[in-house]
């Protein structure tokens, strides 16, 4: 089935389901949870042999041994399987155990030496993997390590988003930021794209929801953690759900359509897309305008030799912002960062309108 891994994402009829443990544990274990996943519906069974932990320790995967259980789960279940690969070494020892598709971890994307070590291994090998996104959130870090690959020969390839690391209090084990995976399939539109809703929340409650954002994004597929008895895992417990987890998560979902296929209905979608046309001209129009009079306080400061950042103006400006976006239904996150840009903006506009102490002592030098 996934012999041409793009020609199989465009021919299914919904997204693809990759499904399985954090990490494989037992083989009889994994060959039970993959026949249940199996029939309900999974297409590639997921099992990670070695698991990368922060501190020394803790539970590291089963390593080499761990692939010959993964590998006859898939043989048992009828479903190809894929592990994760962080070194050379790993490609080598999954390739030699028959793996069929390889993942790499956030990471591992992180840092371009293993990537082009792991590319170079994989060098003439038809394989599909899969590239996770880095911990830290970089798009171009993402897209470089799939074009590592693609540069390697590797044309079987999709990204996987598992969220982004953050020092600010969340929610979610790794925040979304769903805007950078969005830019990346703007970026790398022919690589498919699977959700990670597991890692994302960090908690097995929040992936029905999860997932049906990426499916309402129109990604490909999701990847989701799923053990027998997640309380008892040897990692990732608080995030794995169980088989009939899946099974009603699978059932659940609802896949949409990209346009509507009525055309009183898609003429609708055309006029409110004109109206949004309108709006952000609109926008535009008034962006420009608030940058012309930022450019008259440029000039202000510059004649009363004030500095151009003036950090509880700009406090205030988001505080009463915030509360105008909250009467809005606009979320304060997005207040933020919407003014977060028009500050950086205006202070560049501003540093334009000031006289440059070297013109100053340049002047004095000429009348002189």
């Amino acid at each position: 089935m996934f012999n041409n891994f793009h020609h199989s994402l465009k021919s299914l009829t919904e997204p693809l389901w990759i499904a399985g443990p954090c990490s494989a544990e037992d083989e009889q274990q994994l060959t039970e949870l993959a026949i249940r996943l199996k029939i309900s519906g999974a297409h590639i069974l997921r099992a990670g042999a070695w698991k990368p932990r922060t501190r020394p320790g803790a539970f590291e995967g089963f390593g080499a041994p761990a692939l010959k259980w993964i590998r006859a789960a898939g043989d048992a279940s009828g479903l190809p399987v894929i592990t994760e690969v962080a070194s050379a070494k790993h490609v080598e020892q999954a390739l030699a155990s028959g793996i069929d598709m390889l993942w790499i971890g956030a990471r591992t994307t992180v840092n371009p030496f293993l990537i082009q070590e792991i590319a170079d291994e994989l060098k003439g090998v038809d394989i599909p993997v899969f590239v996770k996104n880095p911990v830290n959130p970089d798009v171009k870090l993402w897209m470089g390590a799939i074009e590592r690959f693609m540069q390697n020969g590797i044309s079987r390839i999709a990204s996987v988003h598992r969220g982004f690391s953050s020092f600010e209090n969340s929610t979610y084990r790794n925040k979304p930021n769903w805007e950078l995976a969005i830019e990346l399939r703007r970026l790398l539109p022919n690589v498919p794209i699977i959700c990670d809703p597991s890692h994302i929340s960090g908690d097995a409650k929040m992936v029905p929801t999860l997932t049906q954002i990426a499916f309402d994004l129109q990604y490909d597929g999701v990847m989701v953690e799923v053990h027998l008895n997640p309380a008892k895992a040897l990692s990732d417990a608080m995030q794995q759900i169980t088989p009939e987890d899946f099974s009603h998560l699978r059932k659940q979902t609802i896949v949409r359509q990209p346009t509507a296929k009525d055309p009183v209905e898609l003429s609708k979608l055309h006029d409110l897309r004109d109206l949004i046309d309108e709006l952000d001209n609109e926008i535009i129009e008034k962006i420009a305008g608030r940058m012309e009079v930022v450019r008259k306080i440029g000039q202000y400061k510059d004649q009363n030799n004030m500095a151009i950042l003036q950090l509880d103006r700009f406090k205030e400006i988001l505080r009463t912002r915030t509360e105008t976006g909250l009467h809005n239904q606009l979320t304060p996150d997005f207040i933020l960062r919407l003014y977060s840009l028009i500050h950086e903006e205006s202070i560049l506009q501003q540093d334009k309108q000031m006289t440059k102490p070297e013109l100053r002592a340049s002047s004095k030098t000429e009348k002189h």
